[in-house]
């Protein structure tokens, strides 16, 4: 499954810095200055979970391939851009094909990197980008608003109920109110997220800070979490800096130098967590001597379309899955210690496929 994650900000943030180190790459130029990214440029990641290498351990796997996310790295955007200031309407369309957003804000003051406003003031860049994205998702249901309510209004019964349902995010938009704030039922949701708007996606708020404040953060990023959890979204600090230090480094050499400045692990691990999370996704196991494999869902996912996820033909022709939590198959050391406990289950096409689970699917060829 594709899941991708926009890195925006305003030029000069750190957003190809972080980029670089998050896919381990010099493929985006850092450049201290505007529009250095004029293409959008793309990433997978692999998403770090200690629970994989803990099971590839007792299954005596021979291969390990975690899940991952795929980054987009945004060219920055600037004040009028939803009115094709800058590169804005490229842009803008770009933001418009990723799942979710991760805003990437500058929480440092350096007097050789220039800011596009000439003020570190991180809740204010929040806020310009926030309000190009509705004002772009204003003006595109003011345009297409109108013809669906007529069509509506004249008996076309899809027509009406796709005006209704633009109705809602519009009041919003003119309130001046991001469009993820929409009420809709599940029923709605495949509906609502065609409508495409650049406002309606999750964010996430990765604060750039300097290197001495990667552990615990500095006053800028302490207002960029607190605005957070006001919207209920999240916030993490990292340096991008140190990032993209400890990206080039022999993976041997990175724990010694993460000791050195203070971190457990990279930041980066936690953004890419994060954009896990904010993407609504679990993650269960496939385990055998051959490999172990995470794959990624949707939560709520049930199990036949757990099984999708590996081949079609397993959703198609699903009989059932062979089922075992994650904590029940490290206590009884794999399969078989699962089973004597009376761990091992048989699930239907009706289980919710819960995160962790190790898995394996019987079905029809």
């Amino acid at each position: 499954m594709g899941f991708k994650c926009g890195i925006v900000g305003l030029p000069n943030v750190g957003k190809s810095t972080l980029f670089n180190a998050l896919t381990q790459t010099s493929a985006a130029q850092a450049a201290n200055y505007p529009f250095c990214t004029i293409e959008p440029n793309v990433g997978d990641v692999a998403v770090p979970d200690a629970r994989l290498d803990t099971l590839a351990a007792i299954a005596n796997s021979a291969q390990i391939i975690p899940t991952r996310l795929t980054f987009v790295d945004i060219a920055g955007l600037v004040k009028g851009a939803s009115k094709g200031e800058g590169l804005g309407n490229q842009f803008l369309a770009n933001i418009r094909e990723t799942d979710a957003i991760a805003h990437v804000v500058r929480c440092f003051e350096d007097g050789d990197i220039t800011h596009v406003s000439g003020k570190i003031d991180p809740l204010a860049d929040i806020e310009t980008i926030e309000t190009e994205l509705m004002l772009a998702d204003l003006d595109s249901l003011e345009k297409r608003y109108p013809a669906m309510e007529k069509k509506g209004k004249q008996g076309d019964k899809e027509s009406k109920e796709l005006a209704e349902l633009m109705l809602r995010p519009l009041l919003l938009l003119r309130e001046g109110k991001p469009a993820r704030l929409t009420e809709r039922t599940p029923d709605e949701e495949k509906t609502f997220q065609g409508l495409g708007l650049l406002s309606s996606k999750p964010v996430l708020y990765v604060c750039n800070v300097e290197e001495g404040a990667a552990d615990k953060g500095n006053a800028f990023s302490d207002k960029v979490i607190a605005f957070a959890k006001t919207e209920g979204n999240v916030a993490v600090v990292v340096s991008a800096k140190i990032e993209s230090e400890i990206a080039i480094l022999p993976i041997g050499d990175q724990k010694d130098y993460l000791e050195a400045v203070g971190l457990s692990e990279p930041g980066l691990n936690r953004v890419i967590r994060a954009g896990y999370a904010l993407l609504g996704l679990n993650t269960y196991f496939t385990v055998g001597p051959k490999e172990a494999r995470a794959w990624t869902i949707t939560k709520g996912t049930k199990a036949p379309g757990a099984a999708g996820v590996i081949h079609t033909d397993f959703e198609k022709g699903f009989i059932r899955s062979e089922t075992i939590a994650y904590d029940d198959y490290v206590s009884g050391k794999g399969e078989a210690g699962a089973k004597v406990a009376g761990k091992f289950r048989l699930e239907g096409k009706d289980y919710v496929v819960a995160d962790g689970d190790v898995m394996h699917f019987r079905f029809n060829t």
